[in-house]
């Protein structure tokens, strides 16, 4: 049998069994190999940023949630404050009528009703001779002993309501990051299944190169992003 004859029949035969193995192929497979693992990561990683958005969603209603509650007990208790307040004004002014008419007993009557807080105003403002001297306040509520605790707690309440609706707002902003995120992620999923419909080479290369770049920012933004 001739030589040529012979190398021809062997190059057939490599080219048969042995072509899947060339250097083109083992390109092919390695970038189908990376265009896996970079699915893998957007999987895992669109999975993070749903599961995060959903918490800090909840948080966010409970923040809200924690607002309302608090704002409705301020509201409540600075009511139940203005009519402890109404209530000491009132009785004090029927003690300046029976001062005025001189009924002693009346008077410390009415000075026994006094609530707590106002009473030790009142006896403090006594000290000062407010009727004879014109330095004096105009009465108890406006001295400085007079402490309404319930007016305090009102206030606190509603500071306490300010901060919560300042969280809530936070983390509904931070639900907002994730959401974001996985807009970019999906738009990272569809490059990589874009470039997948090109043989030319260089595109594939280029578009899954966008996609990796763009999932390393992702991976990124994930890991530096508040958690809940």
């Amino acid at each position: 049998m001739p030589e040529g004859n012979v190398n021809a029949e062997v190059a057939e035969h490599l080219r048969e069994h042995g072509g899947d193995h060339s250097p083109s192929k083992r390109r092919v497979e390695t970038v189908e190999i990376l265009e896996a693992i970079l699915l893998a990561i957007v999987a895992l990683v669109t999975a993070l940023s749903g599961y995060q958005s959903a918490r800090w969603d909840g948080e966010s209603a409970r923040a809200y949630a924690t607002s309302s509650r608090l704002r409705s007990q301020s509201v409540q208790t600075q009511l139940t404050a203005n009519q402890y307040l109404a209530f000491d004004a009132n009785t004090f002014t029927a003690w300046l009528q029976a001062h005025y008419a001189h009924e002693p007993e009346l008077q410390n009557a009415l000075s026994s009703r006094f609530s707590s807080p106002f009473r030790s105003a009142f006896e403090a403002w006594l000290k000062l001779d407010p009727f004879h001297n014109p330095k004096a306040p105009a009465g108890p509520a406006a001295m400085p002993q007079y402490k309404d605790p319930m007016a305090a707690l009102a206030k606190a309440q509603g500071a306490q309501a300010t901060a919560a609706f300042t969280d809530g707002s936070e983390f509904r902003d931070r639900a907002e990051h994730y959401v974001r995120l996985t807009i970019i992620l999906a738009a990272v999923l569809f490059l990589i299944a874009l470039g997948q419909r090109f043989r030319i080479r260089g595109v594939r290369y280029a578009v899954n190169g966008i996609a990796g770049v763009l999932l390393v920012y992702c991976v990124f933004l994930t890991l530096t992003y508040p958690h809940a």
